[in-house]
């Protein structure tokens, strides 16, 4: 069987929406990104007692982070790098 290239006008535009990260608190993890970083809490629901789910994007951005209970493995290992892209990364380090 014969590979067949695909039309570059049939091609898609691909977009990072949502990066689940695995964290041990999410009340501290909620704070953290809210508090100190200005993250946007887009939802915060618990479902039952085993899965709870946090969804936070920065202001201006297309992606969000997602954590909370129930929603890795628990063997899935730590997110090694995420990139945050900032215009002025002095005013990003003096933010309150």
């Amino acid at each position: 069987m014969r590979s067949q290239s695909i039309p570059k006008t049939t091609l898609m535009d691909w977009k990072l929406e949502l990066v689940v990260l695995p964290v041990a608190d999410s009340d501290r993890s909620l704070a953290f990104y809210r508090d100190q970083i200005g993250f946007n809490v887009d939802h915060d629901q618990t479902v039952d007692e085993n899965i709870r789910f946090v969804q936070m994007t920065p202001t201006g951005s297309a992606c969000s982070i997602a954590f909370g209970r129930g929603l890795v493995p628990d063997d899935q290992g730590p997110i090694k790098t995420l990139q945050m892209v900032v215009t002025d990364i002095e005013a990003a380090h003096t933010r309150p």
